[in-house]
């Protein structure tokens, strides 16, 4: 199997070996060279590559260099030699442990015959290692009680012993890749079972009187959870009992010393080393607590003492040592008092409130926190502690939540919809590949560390024994720090989520959503048709899919915030609506799930608003405006214009129907609507900022309406339109004041092209003016915007259409007083932006004459006012109720303001506006008004627009009446407004409005 080692040869050798991956091949070329000649190393190609292969090629070759001449002298070396010839699994399996792990290579110089458990086909895992371990303290596996021959240092060393070949075994299918982490971890708590089973055999052989007592071991933390990693202290806890006829202090004194001593089998320093330290740290009272307890006594401390963490500690709880009625008694007893735990007061804020302290003071304690893939941001803690926290809020009603392992909580969680699969998926991949990096370094020396290594040798080792190359450092830093990244978003995401307060917060019925207990709570809740209700639950939640389980959890909180709502059983219906609209797109649920602020104002607006329900329903999509203050925040209308007027021109250009067009824009307009009433109801906007914002939608739309309409004439009469066209907008709308009802007034004007035949202009001008209307009449889903054309010159006796001639004409001859009134609120906001600018010049003289207006002018228009607040209230209604002609209403604070504006606006710029609070504030800057009257006209404007606005947004119908006959609608306005009760909402209106007609009387009507 030799030969003589030329320079070619050694040359060629020591390429290889660095091609191989080791970092000093020389020196690795040289151990090879006297282990040839000295042991008769086989230098044969496939052990080469089985040594380059390895996590540390120079750690193998050191390891097998060592482990030879030591099997040589324990009679086992030419087995071995034999082995690593012809067997590839058994040298595979070798190399891979000895190139990770110099503990274990360590071990197998001191004890050379454990490599067989290292041999492919061997069998030593297939059975538990209990009775492996018992035997080797030569206890009886058989034995209801197991007592050790003997509890000395021979026998603390034989268990060492013991415990690493099954160690050594199970590394090796571990670094082969045979076992997956997960079992590799389940098997190591398992192992842990075992040694502590053997330590207390050992303790009995120690302590006398042992049978006087009862022991169980309870396994906590990752022993008890089977994920336990290869070097880490083991958490247990202590329940004992006295037998029958023993007296319980001496049964317990007994079962301490037991105790005891198992914790120091496991723990006391050998030749052989320690397996690792048993800690009872989480027992009650912790340290300062007893070390051992009775059943009862666990029971009243955990009922009346115990804190939030010591209830997350015991999810993981499993007997895992002595006695195994008595450790099933515990569970029993203990399991209902953890699911129940998660309804205290506060729990989910205690337990976050723990988890940031526990990042705090790691931050402090030391500077290497970022290498930490325990405790570190986007460590191993930071899937363990989401995962259980949704364990302990949903497991209470969810039984199939109560997996001890990580791994298979998650997998639960992420099956029951608690979770999304992608942050599922996630986070497994993350934990899975952190898990390994902790093993990995801890198999290293076989010492307690969750450090990642700072070095560049160490971090060549994880990379390589993860099997990342080329460049393993670089690889395994960048793929760390993308798993640490993404768990620490999910973390964030799913462990403070606010919805698990909300949960926590539910009593256990409540939170399961029997029916009867849904039936009770509804009626509790103050739902007006429970029975109708629970049906609505019933199809919502019903069957065993995805979208059902999400529901499950989100309905139990959610009825509440319904109930929150004015009108529970119209939010159940409408959210039961838009699920059934899109409860088959992969987001919504997810959504609400994940984003408690969507969830919860979904709930308000549908339990608040028929008009903002009625628009989700057409719109459903529209529900992930909820997220964000700034998605609701009203678009500038550059942005809206722009976005209309491109949809009118692609469908033009693609010869599409003008009514394809307009159904774009209006669709657009459903959703701005939306956007604005939910601002609205949420108090994100106030009155200026919602009718500049309906405003500007209806211009856009009225425009957009408008282009779609030349294209369809002049698509009909195959030329172009013979003049140019421009739209006034009057009224509410050019006093950009628009409510969610207002109609749209306008007036239209169109100036023929030069040379063009003004009969045929005035056809073609007509013709755009009433398709207009006709398009935007069509029946759609959003609400009807009514283009109202009668604010013209003569009415509707006159034309729809006039030239700009004409309305210099009939300016100039025919206007009345009211007229040039009308024309304060004249905008022309749309068309033509050359004829505006000349209506608009055209118009100013009129509603802004020089001099302003005579005496006569002044009496016309307060007769006029008189008249109307006389003839147009509707018969039989409470004057004072009406917010737009009643007393103190919307119609006195107007009049107040566009009075002033057509006595002084010729010389006051400030009055030359056509919004009444603007007009207002002009004037009490030009001192025409004082300040505290404008502030009581303004306060009246305000609120009375708010009413109208939120009549409209409950009952989906406009109304200018405050409301007081419908209880249900009275409460609603009265709640969406931000009062306590309806009595104090008719209070204030009425306090607001008389104030208001004090000053009406006095600076328009002039009286005393």
């Amino acid at each position: 199997m030799t030969e003589s080692r030329t320079p070619e040869r050694r040359s060629s050798l020591a390429g290889r070996l660095a091609r191989l991956g080791f970092t000093d091949a020389a020196r690795a070329e040289r151990l090879l060279a006297d282990a040839e000649r000295g042991s008769g190393v086989p230098l044969d190609d496939d052990l080469l590559d089985a040594l380059g292969g390895t996590a540390d090629p120079d750690l193998a070759l050191d390891g097998l260099l060592r482990l030879l001449p030591s099997a040589d002298e324990k009679g086992v070396g030419g087995e071995l030699r034999e082995a690593l010839a012809g067997e590839p699994g058994t040298r595979e399996c070798l190399t891979a442990v000895l190139g990770v792990s110099a503990a274990l290579g360590d071990h197998l110089v001191r004890h050379p015959e454990h490599w067989r458990v290292l041999r492919d086909g061997q069998t030593i895992t297939a059975g538990h290692p209990r009775a492996d371990l018992l035997d080797a303290v030569g206890a009886d596996p058989g034995a209801a009680e197991p007592v050790a021959s003997g509890s000395g240092r021979e026998t603390l060393v034989a268990l060492r012993v013991a415990y690493r070949r099954r160690l050594l075994a199970l590394a090796g299918r571990d670094l082969s890749g045979v076992a997956d982490i997960a079992v590799v971890a389940a098997e190591l708590a398992d192992l842990a079972a075992a040694a502590l089973e053997a330590g207390l055999a050992i303790a009995r052989a120690e302590v006398p009187g042992h049978g006087t007592c009862r022991l169980a071991v309870i396994g906590m933390g990752k022993c008890g959870g089977r994920e336990l990693n290869y070097v880490s202290d083991v958490d247990v806890i202590f329940v004992a009992e006295a037998r029958e006829g023993a007296a319980e202090d001496e049964a317990l004194r007994t079962a301490s010393r037991l105790a005891s001593a198992m914790m120091r089998a496991c723990s006391s320093s050998t030749e052989e080393g320690a397996l690792w330290e048993v800690d009872a740290a989480l027992r009650p009272e912790g340290k300062a607590g007893p070390l051992v307890r009775t059943l009862a006594s666990h029971r009243a401390y955990y009922e009346r003492w115990a804190k939030t963490w010591e209830f997350q500690a015991l999810l993981k709880a499993r007997p895992v040592a002595g006695d195994a009625a008595l450790g099933a008694r515990y569970l029993d007893m203990i399991t209902p008092i953890v699911w129940e735990a998660a309804e205290g007061e506060s729990f989910v804020e205690d337990v976050q409130a723990m988890r940031r302290r526990v990042e705090a003071d790691l931050n402090q304690r030391t500077a290497d926190s970022e290498r930490q893939v325990k405790l570190g941001p986007g460590g191993l803690r930071d899937v363990e502690f989401p995962v259980q926290l949704l364990q302990l809020v949903h497991g209470r009603v969810d039984e199939t939540l109560r997996a001890r392992a990580t791994l298979d909580a998650l997998d639960d969680l992420s099956r029951g919809g608690y979770v999304g699969r992608d942050d599922a998926a996630a986070l497994s991949a993350a934990y899975r590949f952190l898990r390994r990096v902790e093993h990995l370094v801890q198999l290293h020396r076989l010492r307690r560390t969750h450090l990642v290594p700072d070095d560049e040798d160490g971090l060549r080792r994880l990379g390589r024994a993860l099997r990342l190359r080329p460049d393993p450092v670089r690889e395994f830093t960048a793929l760390w720090r993308r798993h640490a990244r993404e768990v620490r978003r999910i973390h964030e995401k799913l462990f403070y989520r606010p919805l698990l307060r909300a949960v926590a917060r539910l009593p256990g019925e409540e939170a399961r959503l029997t029916p009867a207990a849904a039936s009770a709570r509804l009626e509790a809740l103050g739902y007006a048709d429970p029975a109708g209700a629970l049906r609505h639950i019933e199809a919502l939640t019903s069957g065993v899919s995805r979208r059902a389980a999400i529901q499950r959890t989100l309905l139990p909180v959610m009825l509440g915030w319904f109930a929150d709502a004015p009108d529970p059983d119209a939010g159940l219906l409408g959210f039961r609506q838009v699920s059934d609209a899109l409860g088959t797109t992969p987001w919504y649920l997810r959504l609400l799930r994940d984003d408690v602020t969507v969830a919860e104002r979904m709930a308000w607006i549908l339990g608040s608003s028929r008009y903002a329900t009625d628009l989700l329903l057409r719109a459903p999509e529209a529900v992930a405006l909820l997220g964000s203050d700034a998605a609701l925040a009203p678009r500038p209308f550059e942005t809206l214009r722009a976005e209309a007027l491109a949809g009118v021109r692609r469908h033009a250009e693609g010869a599409a129907p003008a009514e394809e067009a307009v159904v774009v824009v209006r669709a657009q307009r459903r959703r701005e609507l939306f956007r604005v009433a939910v601002a609205d109801l949420l108090g994100l906007v106030d009155v200026r900022t919602v009718g500049e914002a309906l405003t500007g939608i209806a211009a856009v739309t009225v425009e957009a309406a408008l282009l779609a309409a030349v294209h369809k004439i002049e698509g009909a009469s195959r030329e172009p339109l013979p003049t140019r066209m421009a739209v006034v907008a009057m009224g509410r709308f050019g006093g950009h004041e628009l409510g969610y009802g207002s109609d749209a007034d306008v007036m239209f004007v169109h100036d023929p092209d030069p040379g063009a035949d003004e009969r045929t202009a005035g056809r073609a001008a007509h013709a755009v003016a009433e398709e207009l209307r006709r398009l935007l009449s069509l029946p759609a889903p959003d609400p009807p915007l009514e283009i109202d054309p009668n604010l013209r010159p003569e009415g509707r006796q006159g034309p729809l259409v006039r030239t700009l001639a004409s309305y210099t004409a009939y300016y100039a001859r025919w206007s009345e007083p009211w007229e040039a009134q009308a024309l304060l609120r004249a905008d022309p906001l749309i068309g033509d932006a050359g004829l505006r600018d000349r209506f608009r010049a055209l118009i100013d003289p009129v509603r802004w004459p020089d001099g302003g207006i005579d005496d006569d002018a002044v009496r016309q228009i307060r007769r006029l006012k008189a008249r109307m607040e006389s003839e147009r209230l509707p018969r039989g209604v409470d004057r004072r109720l009406h917010t737009k002609l009643g007393p103190g209403g919307l119609a006195d604070v107007e009049w107040v303001a566009q009075l002033l504006q057509l006595q002084h606006a010729h010389e006051v710029p400030g009055l030359r506006t056509t919004r009444t609070l603007d007009a207002l504030d002009a004037a009490v800057g030009a001192r025409l008004l004082d300040a505290a009257d404008a502030a009581v006209l303004a306060e009246a404007w305000c609120l009375a627009t708010r009413i109208r606005g939120a009549t409209m947004l409950v009952r989906g119908r406009a109304s200018d009446l405050l409301p007081t006959d419908h209880h249900r609608e009275r409460s609603a306005v009265t709640r969406v407004l931000g009062y306590p009760a309806p009595g104090d909402l008719l209070e204030d209106y009425r306090r607001r409005a008389r104030r208001a007609r004090a000053v009406v009387d006095r600076v328009f009507y002039g009286a005393d």
